[in-house]
């Protein structure tokens, strides 16, 4: 779906607190063809609540919040979607909305 975002002008970046070598070895697997940033300092992660405490299993621990965070031109907050519970449907569910603003 990259290409569709593409076409409404949409750049998407990828944030974790890997390294710049797990990132790498993680877009050669997966063929990702945006940039990926690293913070392992976790402190962007926080301030936009994609690392903290969560449940997983019953046990409250701290880890990365899969998290869309939608930044308009502006560089304001336009969308967020907190605790993404499936990967594989998320991007179809931004891109509609990305192109309901857009029409």
């Amino acid at each position: 779906m990259y290409g569709e975002f593409q076409k409404l002008g949409a750049v998407i970046l990828g944030i974790s607190p890997d390294g710049e070598a797990s990132h790498q070895k993680f877009i050669d697997q997966h063929d990702i063809p945006f940039t990926l940033l690293c913070d392992p300092e976790k402190k962007v992660m926080e301030k936009y609540e994609a690392f903290g405490e969560k449940k997983m299993y019953g046990k409250v621990t701290k880890g990365v919040i899969r998290s869309t965070v939608w930044v308009g031109p502006d560089g304001k907050v336009k969308k967020h979607w907190r605790k993404v519970a499936n990967a594989a449907d998320h991007p179809a569910k931004v891109l509609e909305a990305l192109k309901s603003i857009s029409n």
